[in-house]
């Protein structure tokens, strides 16, 4: 398995996938929301960046991952954005080499923490979670407008 940045090529892979994460967690999801999600990716000027896990030539995860400020700390850290695997390559690791691939991303860059949320029934993945990292002591609040 090899973790790496995504490139044009991927994409229809990765499409694939993201459209598969969607239904996952049963959000709404047009092809056009991908391309304009595409779009911020493949563009260098843009926050937004990814990574794929490929497994002998197949995509079989994605992690979107952007910077963010932390003023009350005076730093920076990154925020993984979404993370999934195909069901086919769950438990092959893929999702802790793609964590880890943006934990390293943030070492290198100098951010100081690699922050993300989850769904509260995702038990599965949050197995993943406790062994890589801490869960917080933060409520998360949306305000839809």
């Amino acid at each position: 398995m090899i973790v790496r940045a995504a490139t044009d090529a991927d994409r229809p892979e990765w499409d694939a996938l993201y459209d598969a994460y969607a239904q996952f967690y049963e959000v709404p999801q047009t092809p056009e929301m991908r391309a304009k999600v595409w779009g911020w990716i493949a563009d260098p000027a843009n926050e937004v960046n990814a990574f794929v896990a490929d497994a002998d030539g197949v995509l079989v995860g994605i992690a979107h991952y952007r910077a963010f400020m932390r003023p009350l700390a005076a730093a920076s850290g990154l925020f993984l954005d979404d993370l999934f695997v195909s069901p086919a390559a769950r438990g092959s690791g893929a999702a802790a080499a793609l964590i880890g691939a943006v934990k390293d991303a943030a070492k290198s860059q100098g951010h100081s923490v690699v922050r993300w949320i989850t769904a509260a029934d995702n038990a599965r993945a949050r197995g993943l979670y406790d062994k890589v990292a801490q869960a917080g002591d933060w409520v998360t609040y949306d305000i839809n407008v």
